[in-house]
C-alpha cells in the first residue's frame, strides 16, 4: 500500500503542471498523512526484522525484544483506527473524484491548451532529464551528508525511479538499453541510501524506546557500515552520470 502510494504521489508530482488546481494542494496533504501512517509502522517492522537479523549471529546481544513487538503492535492497531477513519473515508472518496473529474480536468485557457497538447514522451523526457541533472548535482556532496538530506536524496532516487518505470515504453528501442542501465544504477544507489535511512530510522527508534526504560539491543548506526553504503552509492551515481540516460530522447515524440 505504502508503494502504491508513493507511486501515486510520484504521479501527481511529475504531472503537476497538467494536474495544478485547487484541490490538488488538499489532496496532496491528505495523500501526506496517510503516508506518515503507514511509514511509522513500517519503520518499526523493518527495525524489529534487523533485530531478528541480529539474534542469528550474535544471541547474547539480544536477549529479549518483546517490548519493540508491543511497540509494532501498538502502531499496527494505530494504523488499522486511521484506515477505518471517517478521514481516510473522505480521502479516497477525494481522491477518486479528483483524478476523474477534477478541476484540472476542465481547465480552460492557453496556457493550458499547450501543456495538454505537448507530446507525452517529449514532457516526459525533459521531467525526466530535470530530476536525473537534478539528482547527479545533489549527489556531489553524498559524503558531506547528513541524515535528513541522504533521505531527501533517497526520495527523489525514488521517484526518479518509479517515472522510469512508468514512462519506458515511450522511449525509442535503440535507448532502452540506456533505460536499463539507468534503473541499475539508480536502482543500487537506491538499495544504499534506503539502508542508510532505515539505520538512522532504527537508531531514532532505540532513543525514543530507551527513553522509555526499554534497551536498545543493537547499535544501529555503525560508522563503517555508513562509509560503505554512502560509497556504493557514491559509485553508482558516478556511473548514472557517466551514462547521460536522458540525452538522446529530447527529439522524440508520441501524443497523449
Amino acid at each position: 500500500m505504502r508503494i502504491a502510494l508513493t507511486r501515486l504521489r510520484t504521479a501527481i508530482l511529475f504531472f503537476s503542471p497538467m494536474v495544478d488546481d485547487p484541490e490538488r494542494t488538499r489532496i496532496r496533504d491528505e495523500l501526506k498523512w496517510l503516508n506518515a501512517q503507514l511509514g511509522s509502522v513500517r519503520d518499526l517492522d523493518v527495525a524489529i526484522e534487523r533485530l531478528k537479523d541480529a539474534s542469528k549471529q550474535r544471541p547474547q546481544a539480544i536477549s529479549d525484544y518483546e517490548h519493540w513487538n508491543e511497540k509494532r503492535a501498538d502502531s499496527h492497531r494505530h494504523l488499522a483506527r486511521a484506515l477505518r477513519s471517517a478521514r481516510y473515508r473522505r480521502l479516497i472518496e477525494s481522491l477518486f473524484s479528483w483524478v476523474e473529474n477534477g478541476p484540472w480536468s476542465i481547465k480552460e485557457g492557453k496556457q493550458a491548451a499547450q501543456e495538454r497538447a505537448m507530446p507525452i514522451a517529449t514532457y516526459s523526457a525533459r521531467k525526466l532529464t530535470r530530476w536525473e541533472e537534478k539528482i547527479l548535482k545533489k549527489r556531489r556532496k553524498l559524503l558531506k551528508m547528513g541524515t535528513k538530506e541522504r533521505h531527501r536524496l533517497s526520495l527523489m532516487n525514488k521517484k526518479l525511479c518509479y517515472s522510469i518505470e512508468a514512462f519506458e515504453d515511450l522511449f525509442p528501442d535503440k535507448n532502452f538499453s540506456k533505460q536499463q542501465a539507468s534503473l541499475k544504477y539508480l536502482r543500487k544507489a537506491q538499495k544504499s541510501l534506503g539502508q542508510l535511512n532505515d539505520d538512522a530510522n532504527g537508531h531514532s527508534l532505540a532513543t525514543a524506546l530507551q527513553g522509555n526504560g526499554i534497551p536498545a539491543p543493537l547499535e544501529f548506526l555503525s560508522a563503517k557500515r555508513e562509509k560503505r553504503l554512502i560509497r556504493t552509492a557514491a559509485a553508482a551515481y558516478r556511473k548514472l552520470a557517466a551514462l547521460k540516460p536522458f540525452r538522446d530522447l529530447r527529439g522524440h515524440h508520441d501524443h497523449w
